[in-house]
């Protein structure tokens, strides 16, 4: 029998054992250029994640997540073990049939009548969202500008950037082989390597919302990731590509992607939170504006929801009150709220982190790790039980396993935002964040946070 495209992931994921990170230097140096070609092809069936080492296949993922939206992929599954075996034996000419095969499958694929994923509402333009939106009724921003904004947005980004700098090392693999390598992390194990793939794209926005303010619009938006992006992964990839094809927001991110629910913008959209401090509506507008680039339905909800619970932390200081009320800025009819109604429902009934883990593992287990869900599950887990603390939440989240910078990042921003980040977490980063953009390659945190105040005072 045929294994599903879950299957595979999932049994490819639980054995593979990190890389030792102390020992082996990461590869960032490759992102220089987007591949072509062969190496293209060669990337998306086998590509080693730099900062982490851990090995991918986005081409298993593809299909497993068009199977998660609803549709029937058997005929794509049944190449994937073939794909998979042409590319180890580098079988090029081969492997590029296959890949355009899976590809004909998956365009082909007929919706499956009765799935869940189609019994949910996911309304598109901003209108239709806020619409749907139950905090939508007689809102109102929760503050106005306060003096001690500023710093609260520092270390937002010192939040957010140790974060990312802690997963970096361990992203891509499970929390059981995480603990088996390292054994319980509760902090840096390597010193903090900021470079990632998930910052870059707020401090594009913080260019563009300079020039533009808050009338900043998709396109132009979409218009800078085309002029400074070398490359991007997944669902930023598929965008880049719609986006050079003349394919732009919203379509850019819904047009032949198969990636729409996944991570990308819920990683990604802190900074729209911080550009909103205490206006959660505003900061989830913003955040639509963003995410529509490169996702679609619940993907978007992702980055809306990233923001939201962002800019809630300038006003409220308990986290799982702000995740609770975060929710009410997600469509109300959504699979994502659905999925988080799920997460509450468990971790509300569960005292120990890990036996509503163990649940929660269990019930995404069909979800790819850079979907959106388990590492939505991951995000709430170490804000429900971690008490604020930065270090125990930032253990639960390496205990988690997944996409765990991205998941770090976010978390470690919303932390930062509601209280100070301990100096064993900031002052290892030296001020500084390293990143790939042209222009950008060494930049001081605290001018990021600097900029990003002034933009948010107006």
């Amino acid at each position: 029998m045929v294994k599903k495209a879950w299957q595979l992931e999932k049994e490819f994921r639980q054995t593979a054992l990190p890389v030792d990170r102390r020992v082996v230097p990461a590869q960032w140096d490759h992102v220089q250029e987007y591949p072509c070609g062969d190496g293209l092809l060669r990337w998306n069936w086998n590509i080693k994640v730099p900062g982490s080492l851990a090995v991918d296949r986005f081409f298993v993922g593809m299909v497993q997540d068009w199977g998660n939206q609803g549709y029937d992929v058997s005929e794509a599954e049944e190449l994937l073990p073939l794909g998979i075996q042409l590319e180890a034996e580098d079988r090029m000419e081969e492997l590029r049939v296959v890949s355009a095969r899976v590809m004909k499958a998956l365009c082909e694929a007929p919706k499956i009548p009765g799935h869940p994923y189609h019994s949910y509402e996911h309304p598109s333009s901003w209108d239709d969202v806020r619409e749907a939106l139950p905090a939508a009724s007689g809102y109102q921003p929760l503050s106005g500008w306060r003096d001690d904004i500023p710093e609260r947005i520092y270390q937002g980004w010192i939040g957010q950037i140790a974060g990312g700098s802690f997963g970096t090392a361990i992203e891509g693999y499970t929390g059981e082989l995480i603990q088996k390598v390292y054994g319980d992390v509760r902090g840096y194990l390597i010193p903090p390597e900021t470079t990632n793939d998930d910052v870059v794209y707020e401090l594009l926005l913080l260019d563009v919302y300079e020039r533009m303010g808050k009338g900043i619009t998709s396109d132009v938006l979409g218009d800078e990731w085309v002029q400074k992006l070398p490359y991007g992964v997944s669902a930023e990839g598929v965008a880049l590509r719609n986006l050079n094809l003349g394919i732009y927001p919203p379509d850019s991110g819904s047009f032949l992607n198969p990636y729409c629910d996944w991570i990308g913008a819920q990683m990604r959209t802190m900074v729209c939170g911080m550009l909103a401090p205490a206006d959660p509506m505003e900061a989830a507008r913003l955040a639509h504006i963003d995410s529509v680039i490169s996702h679609a339905r619940n993907g978007v909800y992702g980055g809306m929801y990233a923001a939201v619970i962002t800019s809630l932390a300038f006003v409220m200081d308990n986290p799982r009150e702000i995740v609770v009320e975060g929710a009410r800025y997600i469509p109300a009819k959504s699979e994502y709220a659905a999925k988080l109604a799920f997460c509450f429902d468990v971790l509300s009934n569960n005292s120990d982190p890990e036996k509503a883990w163990a649940v929660l593992d269990k019930h995404f287990e069909q979800y790819n790790w850079i979907h959106a869900y388990p590492n939505l599950a991951a995000d709430l887990l170490a804000l429900w039980y971690g008490d604020g603390d930065f270090t125990e939440t930032m253990a639960l989240l390496a205990k988690a396993g997944y996409d765990v910078d991205c998941n770090a990042g976010l978390v470690g921003n919303v932390l930062g935002v509601m209280r100070e980040v301990p100096e064993e977490w900031s002052d290892p980063l030296e001020d500084l964040l390293e990143t790939y953009i042209k222009g950008k390659e060494r930049l001081s945190i605290r001018s990021i946070a600097d900029m990003n105040a002034r933009l948010a005072k107006g």
